[in-house]
C-alpha cells in the first residue's frame, strides 16, 4: 500500500534499536514503548518525515475531544498487531488514515508466492476444519513447517535453527534457496509478516481488514479507482492509504470479497446488499456498465457495543433534559420515530433509547440488515431475506411485521420504514402495540407527507397514533466542525379533518448559533401532561408534577455521566434495577 511520503529514509534507520537511535529518542515514552514491542511500528517511524510533520502523539484510545484538534498527527493502537496513523495533509480537506501493519515495511512478495503454492499440500486439512480460528491455526502451522528463520530476532546475526520439516509437501524438490522446494529462508520479521498476510488475505477481508478492526470508523467508501475514503467518529472525513489503481484489480477484489461473504456479484446481478462477518453492512455496485467510474462499494460499520444515551449526551447529540424526556416517552409506552437524512444518527439514537424499555418487555425487531442492538433477554431479532431463487418472493419487512403482531410483543422496533410496512406499523399502534422506528424525512411535515402518500398510504386519521418524532441531522457547529444533533423533538397532537391539517408541538429545539438545546415545551407539553402523567397515576390537578420527575431524571443522567457510567449494557443493568425498585 502506498504511503503519502517518500521512504528513502529507511536505509538510515533500518534495524536501529539501540539507545543511540535518534528517532527512538525523539519519541514520547508511551509511543517509544509501543514501538519497541512492535518492530513494524518502529520501522514505520524511521521512514516517517518527522522533520516535516513532527513527532506523532500516541493515544491508547481516542476521545471525542481530539476532534477539536486543528493539526492531527497522532498514532493509536487497534490491537497488538495494528496501529493507525492520522497523518496531516495541509493541501487537502481530508487528512490521511494510514494503517500500520506487520507486513507494511517488509518485501515478502517472492516468498509469499512460494508459500501460497505450498498451501496446496494443506487443502485437505483446511477443508476438514469448520471455524476461521481453526483455519488460521492450519495456515500458521503451514508457514512454520515451510520456513526457516535466518536471524536472531533483530534482523542481524547468524542463522537460527529452522522449523521446516523434511518430506513435507514440496520440500526438497528444488535446490535450497530456489523458488521451489527448500525451506523458505526468512528473517523473524518476515516470518511474522508472512503469517499476518496469509491469515489476512485467506481468512479475513484482505486489505480492508485493518479498517474493519477500527471501531472508530463509521463508513468506508470506495468510489472507484483511487483511495478508500473513511468517515471517522472523531476525525470526520479521511482518505486511506489503501488504494485501487486498476479496474481489473478492483473488480477482482470485489469478486473475492463477495465470494467470501457468500453473496456472489455478477454482471447479471451487479448490485448486492450484504452483511460482513463482523456485522457491518455493505453495498456493492459491480462493473463499469452500471457505474461509469468503475465498481464501487460502501461499508457501514457498527460498533460491537452500541453508543449509550450517555455517549450521545457527551457527544452533544442531546442534553440531560432531552434524555430524561425520551426516557419517559419510551418507558411509558409512547410510539416514537427517529427521522432524518442518511448518516444523521437515527439508528444510533434508536439503539441508545432501548435501555429505557421496561426490562420485562418482549421485543421484536425487524430490519433489512441487522443493525439494532437491544439489551433485553426477551428479544426476537428478525431480518429480511431476499429472494433465493427465481419465483421465490423471499421474506419482506411487510411479512415479518405481520408475523410480529401474532407474537404478542410489548414493543416492535423497525429498523427503517420505507414502504407498505408503514401502514401495518400504524395498525399495530392502533391495536395497542408500542412501535419505534427510523424514517427518512428531514421534518415532521415531510414525514407526514411521505407517510400519507404512496406507497405507504397511512390513513390521515391514524397519524396521531404516532406520539413523538425526533428529527436528527448532521449539522455544522459554531466552531466550524460537523456534528450530529437532535435538532427537534416534536409531539403529534391530532388531525383536523375539517381543515385537513395536522397539529404538532415542538418541545425541544436546537439553537444552532450557540449549540445548545431549548426546552420550548417546558410546562407546556401535551404528551407529558395528558398522556404520560395519567399513566403514572397523577391526577389531573397534579399533572404538572411530571416536570419534577423530568428534572429528577435529568439530574440522575448527569450523575451517571460525571461518574463515567456510560457503557450500553451497564446502563441497561442500572436502569433495570431502578425500574424493579420503582425508581424509574
Amino acid at each position: 500500500m502506498p504511503l503519502p511520503f517518500s521512504i528513502e529514509a529507511r536505509a538510515e534507520g533500518d534495524g536501529c534499536r539501540g539507545a543511540q537511535c535518534v528517532v527512538r529518542n525523539l519519541l514520547p515514552d508511551d509511543l517509544q514503548e509501543q514501538a519497541e514491542a512492535a518492530p513494524h511500528l518502529m520501522e514505520y517511524l524511521h521512514v516517517l518525515p518527522i522533520k516535516d510533520v513532527g513527532v506523532p502523539d500516541y493515544y491508547e484510545s481516542l476521545s471525542r475531544k481530539l476532534g477539536d484538534l486543528d493539526y492531527c498527527n497522532l498514532i493509536y493502537r487497534l490491537n497488538d498487531e495494528l496501529f493507525v496513523h492520522i497523518y496531516p495533509d495541509a493541501q487537502d480537506a481530508r487528512d490521511y488514515y494510514i494503517a500500520i501493519e506487520p507486513a507494511m515495511m517488509e518485501d515478502i512478495q517472492p516468498m509469499l508466492g512460494v508459500m501460497e503454492r505450498r498451501l496446496l499440500d494443506y487443502v485437505e486439512q483446511l477443508s476438514e476444519v469448520e471455524t476461521d480460528e481453526e483455519r488460521e491455526q492450519v495456515l500458521v502451522r503451514a508457514v512454520d513447517e515451510n520456513c526457516v528463520v535466518i536471524d536472531n530476532g533483530n534482523g542481524k546475526g547468524k542463522a537460527a535453527k529452522g522449523k521446516a520439516k523434511k518430506g513435507g509437501g514440496l520440500f526438497g524438490i528444488f535446490s535450497k534457496g530456489s523458488a521451489g522446494g527448500g525451506p523458505i529462508r526468512v528473517t523473524s520479521r518476515q516470518l511474522a509478516a508472512l503469517k499476518y498476510l496469509l491469515v489476512r488475505d485467506k481468512i479475513r477481508m484482505g486489505t480492508l481488514d485493518p479498517l474493519l478492526h477500527d471501531n472508530d470508523i463509521e463508513d468506508i467508501s470506495c468510489s472507484g479507482l483511487g483511495p478508500l475514503f473513511i468517515e471517522h467518529k472523531i476525525f470526520n472525513g479521511l482518505k486511506s492509504n489503501i488504494t485501487f489503481d486498476t479496474h481489473e484489480g478492483l473488480d477482482d477484489f470485489i469478486l473475492r470479497m463477495a465470494e467470501r461473504i457468500k453473496k456472489p456479484v455478477t454482471y447479471r446481478n451487479p448490485i448486492v446488499d450484504a452483511t460482513l462477518p463482523d456485522g457491518s453492512r455493505i453495498n456493492i455496485v459491480f462493473g463499469s456498465d452500471v457505474s461509469k467510474q468503475g465498481s464501487n462499494f460502501t461499508i457501514r460499520k457498527f460498533s460491537p457495543t452500541p453508543m449509550s444515551i450517555i455517549d450521545v449526551l457527551m457527544g452533544g447529540g442531546v442534553d440531560y433534559t432531552m434524555a430524561a424526556y425520551l426516557s419517559l416517552v419510551v418507558g411509558d409506552g409512547m410510539n416514537l420515530f427517529v427521522s432524518g437524512e442518511t448518516a444523521s444518527g437515527k439508528t444510533t439514537l434508536l439503539n441508545a433509547l432501548t435501555v429505557f424499555i421496561p426490562p420485562a418487555s418482549k421485543i421484536v425487531s425487524i430490519e433489512d440488515t441487522a443493525e439494532l442492538q437491544v439489551p433485553h433477554p426477551n428479544w426476537i431479532r428478525e431480518v429480511v431475506r431476499g429472494s433465493m431463487t427465481e419465483g421465490d418472493g423471499g421474506v419482506t419487512m411487510f411479512g415479518l411485521l405481520k408475523a410480529a403482531l401474532r407474537q404478542r410483543p410489548n414493543l416492535i422496533v423497525i429498523g427503517e420504514i420505507r414502504g407498505e410496512e408503514g401502514a401495518i406499523a400504524f395498525q399495530a399502534m392502533q391495536t395497542g402495540h408500542q412501535v419505534m422506528a427510523t424514517f427518512h424525512a428531514s421534518s415532521v411535515e415531510k414525514l407526514i407527507q411521505r407517510m400519507t402518500g404512496s406507497p405507504i398510504d397511512v390513513p390521515k386519521v391514524y397519524i396521531d397514533n404516532l406520539n413523538v418524532v425526533c428529527i436528527a441531522s448532521a449539522v455544522r457547529l459554531p466552531n466550524g466542525k460537523t456534528g450530529r444533533r437532535i435538532v427537534s423533538i416534536n409531539e403529534l397532537v391530532g388531525y383536523d379533518s375539517a381543515s385537513d391539517s395536522f397539529s404538532f408541538v415542538e418541545v425541544f429545539r436546537w439553537n444552532s448559533a450557540e449549540d445548545v438545546f431549548e426546552f420550548t415545551g417546558n410546562m407546556n407539553s401535551y404528551l407529558l401532561e395528558n398522556k404520560i402523567a395519567p399513566k403514572r397515576g397523577l391526577a389531573s390537578r397534579d399533572k404538572r408534577a411530571i416536570y419534577q420527575e423530568l428534572d429528577r431524571r435529568a439530574a440522575l443522567f448527569q450523575r451517571l455521566a460525571e461518574q463515567g457510567t456510560s457503557d450500553f449494557y451497564e446502563l441497561y443493568r442500572v436502569f433495570s434495577k431502578a425500574s424493579r425498585e420503582g425508581l424509574l
